[in-house]
């Protein structure tokens, strides 16, 4: 303890200490200020509490000295113990309230003005002095009134020294001391005493509203004694301390129920000294906080970018460009590239279409794009893309994108996707969805009345507007967006377009083409052991090259006499390469091929992973591998079609791309999927099945060959009969194939599908303004090419009629404008809603509405045939021996179904015995109770190979019926929900959904629902621990990587990043249906009530 001038200070010696700067109270801090001679100069008159203590000079002799570089921010009352607990300073606190009480009451109620402003005045000059001299004072807050108790004659100027500021862990308390500026404002309401101005209770704010906090308002009202242009303040000091001294004799009637002076310091000081930040991880913070800042610089950029200043990455945060580099390794982008995403058309948010060939760099673009409509401009976006395996790959690229950037992505393939999709409450989401999909999509937020929510729609593979009945959905999504929200941006993209002008018609869109291409492509055709390089100079289009410098044996020549292992012994095991074959069975065959002739040296060449690939192939059939595939994967070669199941699939391709594989015998299917580019792709020959190739199909394949950043050239052998060689002249000369709108594709079922939906969504109701929507197709900008003999208007009424006779719509008149409209009936809007097509819906309602009148539910069999899809049963020629073998083995209950659908058991033993059958049953109901069977013993046995033995079917075909079957399950679940008398449906079908979905054991599914997480994967993951999807999600990928055998870190990355979008993706519907829940209804009785009678609560 020390004793100086008769204070006495508790200190404590801590482990961290400091030294203040003199003139500085080691109680109170001084914040830095700024001086600025132009401003105005602000005294707060709630001065602050300074304790009077000794000069910087004296020292206690028992306190260890305090380094300089010593000062912590941590501890902002200093050295000392609690105010709160110092008997010392608070007596003294006291005596100077008593002190200027007994004063105040001596002085006259009208004092002199100018002098207790000159009194003011020097002893604000006397505590400037004290401060300079290194004395540490000690005044109440009131320190206004504590100078008139003291005052001389003396006066001084006030510098902006003289108020000390307050240490941050007062800031919360320092509105407390602020005071009302009594000068200014005379309201009543104002308590009298400038001595309790100080304390929260004398806010009019607190009494007007009882409010704990000042409003601006109140806090700009009350802040006390400031001059506007920093001249002489006596005038205003001596208003103010006029008032006060008129009033003190209120002070002393009021005294017994106001707060003292030494309590509001001491609840102030205390509180304080308590109070505690809360713990913020400053790097998250700080990262958080550059991203908003130039996320908001970015969308000042999108609105007055030029060509000259474009931002910190095309408008978007520099982290994109960081985020690009690291997960794609581009580290710049193309010229096209640049060019196109500077475009005015983009800026202008005009709908685009871009064309280059493939491997140019189309898809980056896209993403940039999407990108910026994510982040910059808050919407949602839609990408379509052609296929459900390519979906599932773009998830999982773009998922890291989404866990950086914080937006979320939505699958929309398969069974997978909400309708409508939940709106969420922060964040944007992007839907990745395939054609069907994306149309039911739109179709839920137009009757939502959310359409304007999506920003972009982004198109992969345009040309497929020609694909049969697949082209007339994307058509009726596109033409919808066009014409119900003219703020979404449609943006298409394709390597193969012809007619691009008729394209632009329909979407009202700029176009931009280039000829880039990242790697050189060489085409060549071989006909017999002669190449020739494609030239279209020359008359023929073909340019001698070279001969085949390969030694056959008569042997090898019979069974090779397309030379194809000279062909590809030229770039493998060192480069990859592709064959192209015409149907599945050819595929497996050159495989076989190639590997019983090539040298025994390639089986050394990564022959340990070799080892394990057959490994992982075996797990993933439960120990059954193809023979074929376990011959030639040891020469690094395997085949790819739609024969293999899901996880061979995935497990070829990544092995391909891991370089493990150097060749893969393939069909067309793989040119329009995944990404898979090689230094060599040789076509086996110009047919696909036994059609001949067409321009475009034939563009997708070569454009395989070359990989950007591996290869200076890629290279395209077609390998060529002499009887096709003038088909392949014109093939490698001619231009694209025009694109042709398929509304009207089998007999004009898409046309009809489009008015059944645009009547269902309220789009339109009458006759003109359907056709006045029909104009917004691709159709009507083709109709005179198309259907020369029909206008569109006929075509129109036309197909109305139809659907009115199939009792899909019916019309009635009016009552407001006395006109036909059209209304769709419950079985037209189930057809819809469900995605059912036109031929089928009919037969749909009867199965189901017959399937109410003895539903079987001891088993899945007769839920799984009302659900086994009808497009599959034509592929379908049943084994009757197997067939009756199945039905032997059902239960007596289960074989009721099968009469219950019209199989009788008389039809199946006649047909195995091959005897006359006098009552035919159904040929549809027969083949789709067999398809059936193998979905009911899939959802037994849970292993397609097992199945496909079973039934001695392809294992592809297995696993082709049960995706098909999921899909449908799906669309039939949407259905029902329309139709009330169905309702026993809707809880069975959503169960028989989820389990062809995945047809998996039951503690798989949840990380099956991962994208790119399949059953083999799915089953290292949970024997690994992962049991959960908060596993996955806050998995580290480098112990996932060591845990799990064959997984790359890219691909744990991946999974990762996927588990975490999916498992925010959850989180935020959840929020959201908890804050629907506790949302306060707009219709509310007592609200409505209250609105329309305000007076009824008086």
């Amino acid at each position: 303890m020390m004793e100086v001038g008769g204070i006495r200070v508790q200190r404590r010696i801590s482990v961290r200490k400091r030294s203040l700067p003199a003139g500085r109270s080691l109680l109170t801090p001084v914040k830095k200020k700024t001086n600025r001679e132009d401003e105005d100069m602000n005294i707060t008159c709630a001065s602050r509490t300074m304790v009077q203590a000794c000069g910087p000079e004296e020292e206690h002799p028992g306190l260890p000295p305090q380094p300089e570089d010593s000062v912590s921010d941590d501890d902002l009352f200093g050295e000392y113990d609690s105010f709160a607990e110092e008997a010392s300073l608070l007596a003294e606190v006291d005596n100077l309230e008593k002190q200027w009480k007994q004063d105040s009451a001596a002085d006259s109620p009208h004092g002199n003005p100018q002098q207790e402003a000159e009194d003011h005045s020097s002893c604000m000059t006397k505590k400037q002095d004290t401060l300079s001299s290194g004395a540490v004072q000690v005044l109440p807050h009131q320190s206004n009134q504590a100078c008139m108790a003291n005052a001389t004659n003396k006066t001084g100027n006030v510098s902006e020294d003289s108020v000390d500021d307050f240490p941050c862990s007062q800031l919360p308390s320092e509105e407390i001391y602020q005071l009302t500026d009594v000068a200014a404002n005379e309201d009543s309401s104002y308590p009298s005493d400038p001595s309790l101005l100080g304390t929260r209770d004398t806010f009019p704010c607190a009494v007007k509203d009882g409010r704990s906090d000042p409003s601006p308002k109140d806090i700009s009202s009350s802040n006390c004694l400031t001059t506007a242009r920093g001249e002489d303040m006596c005038a205003d000091i001596s208003r103010a301390v006029g008032i006060g001294t008129s009033s003190i004799s209120r002070y002393d009637n009021e005294q017994g129920r106001r707060k003292s002076l030494k309590d509001s310091l001491k609840n102030a000081l205390a509180g304080n000294a308590k109070g505690q930040s809360p713990q913020v991880s400053r790097t998250k913070q700080l990262k958080e906080t550059t991203l908003m800042e130039e996320i908001n610089v970015a969308k000042k950029t999108l609105e007055t970018s030029s060509d000259l200043d474009l931002g910190p990455f095309y408008g978007l945060p520099s982290r994109v460009g960081d985020l690009i580099h690291q997960f794609r390794g581009i580290k710049k982008l193309y010229d096209w590239q640049h060019t196109c995403l500077t475009l005015e058309s983009l800026k202008q948010r005009k709908n685009l279409i871009y064309s280059l060939p493939t491997s140019g760099g189309k898809t980056l673009v896209a993403e940039i794009v999407i990108f910026q409509e994510l982040l910059c401009r808050q919407k949602d976006v839609l990408m379509i893309l052609p296929y459900v395996a390519i979906v599932q790959e773009k998830v999982r690229g773009l998922s890291s994108f989404g866990v950086e950037l914080d937006f979320l992505i939505e699958e929309y393939a398969g069974s997978k996707g909400r309708f409508p999709p939940i709106k969420r409450r922060t964040k944007k989401s992007l839907y990745i969805a395939t054609i069907e999909k994306g149309h039911s999509l739109v179709n839920a937020l137009i009757e939502n009345g959310r359409i304007s929510e999506l920003g972009l729609v982004v198109v992969d593979e345009l040309h497929m507007l020609g694909d049969g009945s697949r082209g007339a959905i994307l058509e009726m999504t596109l033409a919808k967006l066009l014409y119900t929200s003219e703020t979404t941006q449609i943006i298409g993209m394709s390597a193969t377009l012809n007619n691009v002008g008729d394209l632009q018609r329909f979407l009202k869109a700029e176009y931009y083409t280039n000829n880039f291409r990242p790697v050189e492509l060489k085409e060549y055709v071989k006909v017999r052991d002669s190449i020739y390089e494609v030239d279209n100079k020359e008359e023929d289009n073909f340019k001698f090259s070279r001969l085949l410098n390969y030694k056959y044996s008569s042997n090898m020549l019979r069974i090779d006499p397309d030379h194809i292992i000279a062909l590809v012994a030229e770039v493998i095991p060192n480069n990859s390469c592709l064959v192209f074959c015409p149907t599945k069975k050819n595929c497996e065959n050159v495989a076989e091929m190639i590997c019983k002739y090539l040298s025994k040296a390639h089986l050394s060449h990564r022959e340990a992973e070799k080892k394990t690939l057959i490994e992982f192939l075996k797990s993933a059939g439960n120990g059954s591998v193809c023979p074929v595939l376990e011959r030639t994967v040891l020469f690094g070669i395997a085949y790819h079609h739609s024969g293999l199941t899901s996880d061979e699939r995935k497990l070829v391709e990544e092995a391909y791309s891991s370089g493990v594989l150097c060749l893969l015998a393939c069909t067309s299917t793989l040119a329009a999927g995944v990404n898979l580019p090689a230094r060599r792709v040789i076509l086996r020959a110009p047919y696909v099945a036994r059609d001949f190739l067409k321009r475009a199909q034939y563009k997708q394949m070569i454009g395989r060959a070359g990989r950007a950043g591996i290869d200076s050239a890629g290279e395209s052998i077609l390998i060529i009969q002499e009887k096709d060689k003038l088909m392949v002249q014109d093939l490698v000369s001619k231009p694209l194939e025009n694109c042709y709108s398929n509304l009207m594709h089998e007999s004009g079922k898409g046309f009809q599908s489009l008015l059944l939906s645009l009547i269902g969504l309220k789009i339109a109701k009458t006759t003109e303004e359907i056709y006045h929507f029909v104009c917004y197709t691709l159709f009507s900008v083709q109709q005179s090419h198309l259907c020369k003999e029909k206008s569109l208007w006929d075509i129109t009424k036309e197909s109305l009629e139809i659907l009115g006779n199939k009792g899909l719509i019916c019309n009635k008149l009016c009552s407001e404008t006395q006109q036909q409209i059209f209304e769709v009936s419950k079985l037209g809007q189930a057809t819809y809603k469900g995605s059912i097509d036109l031929a089928y819906c009919d037969v749909l309602y009867q199965d189901l509405k017959k399937g109410l009148e003895g539903l079987v539910l001891e088993s899945f069999l007769h839920l799984l045939y009302l659900v086994t899809p009808y497009d599959m049963v034509s592929q379908c020629s049943p084994d009757w021996m197997i067939y009756f073998r199945q039905f032997n083995q059902l239960k007596p209950t289960e074989q009721k179904v099968v009469a219950t659908v019209g199989v009788p058991e008389s039809f199946l033993a006649r047909k195995v015995s091959c005897q006359t059958v006098k009552n035919s049953a159904d040929s549809v109901v027969v083949n789709r109770l067999y398809l059936s069977f193998i979905l009911y013993n899939l959802l037994k046995d849970t292993d397609i190979w097992s199945v496909s033995r079973k039934f001695n079917i392809p294992r592809g075909s297995v696993q082709t019926l049960l995706s098909s079957s999921a899909s449908f399950s799906s669309c039939v679940l949407h259905f029902c929900e329309e139709l009330d008398e169905f309702w026993a449906y809707k809880t069975l079908l959503l169960e028989v959904t989820k389990r062809l979905s995945y047809c998996v054991k039951a503690e798989l599914i949840p990380l099956m629902e991962v994208a790119g997480v399949l059953e083999a994967r799915a089953k290292q993951l949970y024997n690994a621990g992962y049991t959960s999807l908060a596993h996955l999600a806050n998995g580290d990928p480098d112990t996932m990587v060591k845990a799990i055998e064959n997984l790359s870190r890219r691909q744990a990355r991946q999974i990762v990043s996927s588990a975490k979008i999916l498992l925010h993706e959850k989180a935020e519907a959840l929020q959201e249906e908890v804050e629907e829940l506790l949302r306060l209804p707009q219709d509310l009785p007592a609200a409505i009530k209250e609105t329309e009678n305000p007076m009824i609560n008086e």
